[in-house]
């Protein structure tokens, strides 16, 4: 059976106090809606519709990038969850198979329990998720009998008895498309906030003749994001699994409550990361590395045996290969570092390339920008950047050359050279002595004049 994905994200968020749409806020360096897509991913839907409202274009600006085949429909007017998925109708032509219902402010549905539900449609027409909290406070009420889903009763709506049960509704639904939109058109808003009601379809699906039933999860899977608070609570829930999934797939954190992870990091078995490293998005670690604290990488790779920081940023475009070493406050954008090369200390290699086994001395950097465009420096194999050497792109030097120390390399250095680009020393015997007196002299006449 094909399946479909339609994704609520209209909702303005307006305990969140932002111009910034509530399902593009960030929970591990990644929008609330890439979590809630990641998981319906994982069932390889025929179609994908989000449904958005307040803050539309920025929505579609982001779902380009993250799902290239998401099409996105709007809710101009926010007059519930039913009407919501109505607008999905006409992103649904030609589409037969089973719907479920998402939602982009909900990021921790697994995608096992979408599969529960879609198992559980061989027994039911309208399946439900539901689970049982632990303070059922203002949710939305199951109301059932054995395996079968009677009605699902808002909590404004619910008789004190209906109240006093603990099994909730999530919001999610799982039913066949058509099915859907008939049981849709059917729902009213005769309650007490005047809205058209998704949960109104159990009930009239049981009117119908059809069937429905819940399927449960556990709470947290189905935790909402309604202000700045509970997004806290989210990303703090994000890192403790994250970091608890690389620990158990090998990866030692020496303190892991310290570490801070993306929605995408990738890191190998046997790598080990020293406390207080954050990772931007886009970041993979071969097996074997080692990064250390206080170290910052985004959009970069890291093979296998590399040593990072401590104290290093690697920037999007850093390509490390095997056996490297970047060591603290050390800065890589855009540069591709070649196996076994180094930059040990306080240097900025960007829009570079160094070949294998070169050594890039403290304090070099490599001048890229011109005010206006970006130019590339390209070092060799085996090559020698002696301390404090500017490298004013574009210009390459060649294999197995040296700069020496304070040179500002302004030409390409050909292979097997020394190139020396500083100005000649000159040292006058006795001259620091008679600067020293005549400086001390000048002061103390500048203070009796004060005095």
């Amino acid at each position: 059976m094909t399946t479909a994905l339609v994704i609520l994200a209209a909702g303005k968020g307006t305990r969140m106090n932002s111009d910034l749409p509530k399902v593009l806020h960030p929970i591990g360096q990644a929008p609330m809606l890439a979590h809630a897509l990641r998981a319906g991913q994982n069932l390889e839907p025929e179609r994908t519709v989000v449904v958005a409202g307040h803050g539309a274009d920025e929505v579609s600006r982001v779902l380009a990038d993250l799902d290239e085949d998401a099409q996105i429909v709007l809710q101009t007017e926010q007059l519930g969850t039913a009407h919501a998925v109505a607008q999905a109708r006409t992103a649904l032509d030609g589409f037969s198979g089973d719907v479920i219902v998402l939602y982009g402010d909900t990021p921790f549905i697994q995608p096992q329990t979408l599969e529960a539900m879609l198992a559980a449609r061989a027994g039911a027409d309208v399946v439900v998720l539901g689970f049982n909290a632990a303070d059922p406070a203002r949710y939305g009420r199951l109301v059932t009998k054995g395996d079968e889903l009677l009605k699902i009763v808002e909590y404004k709506d619910a008789s004190d008895e209906e109240r006093t049960i603990s099994l909730c509704n999530s919001g999610l639904v799982c039913c066949n498309k058509d099915t859907l939109f008939d049981l849709i058109d059917a729902v009213g808003n005769d309650n007490a906030a005047g809205e058209y009601y998704l949960t109104d379809i159990v009930e009239i699906a049981r009117n119908k003749g059809l069937t429905a039933t819940a399927v449960t999860c556990d709470e947290a899977e189905t935790l909402g994001i309604n202000s700045r608070a509970e997004l806290a609570r989210a990303e703090a829930i994000f890192q403790a699994r994250a970091r608890q999934q690389l620990m158990e797939d090998g990866v030692t954190l020496v303190a892991p409550e310290t570490v801070h992870l993306s929605l995408d990091t990738v890191i190998g078995r046997d790598t080990v990361i020293e406390p207080n490293v954050v990772f931007g998005p886009g970041v993979t670690v071969e097996s074997g590395a080692q990064i250390r604290a206080f170290s910052h990488l985004e959009g970069c790779h890291v093979s296998r045996g590399a040593v990072v920081g401590p104290y290093a940023r690697l920037r999007p475009g850093t390509e490390l290969s095997e056996d490297t070493k970047i060591g603290n406050f050390v800065e890589i954008k855009n540069a591709v570092i070649a196996e076994g090369a180094k930059v040990n200390h306080l240097s900025y290699i960007g829009d570079a390339s160094i070949g294998a086994h070169s050594n890039i001395g403290a304090g070099t950097i490599t001048c890229n920008y011109d005010g206006v465009m970006k130019h590339h420096t390209a070092i060799g194999q085996n090559v020698f950047i002696g301390s404090n050497t500017m490298l004013v792109a574009p210009v390459s030097v060649g294999d197995n050359a040296m700069t020496g120390s304070g040179s500002v390399i302004t030409t390409d250095v050909e292979p097997g050279a020394l190139a020396l680009a500083r100005g000649q020393q000159t040292n006058k015997p006795g001259a620091a002595i008679r600067l020293f007196e005549l400086l001390k002299a000048k002061k103390k006449q500048n203070d009796k004049g004060k005095s």
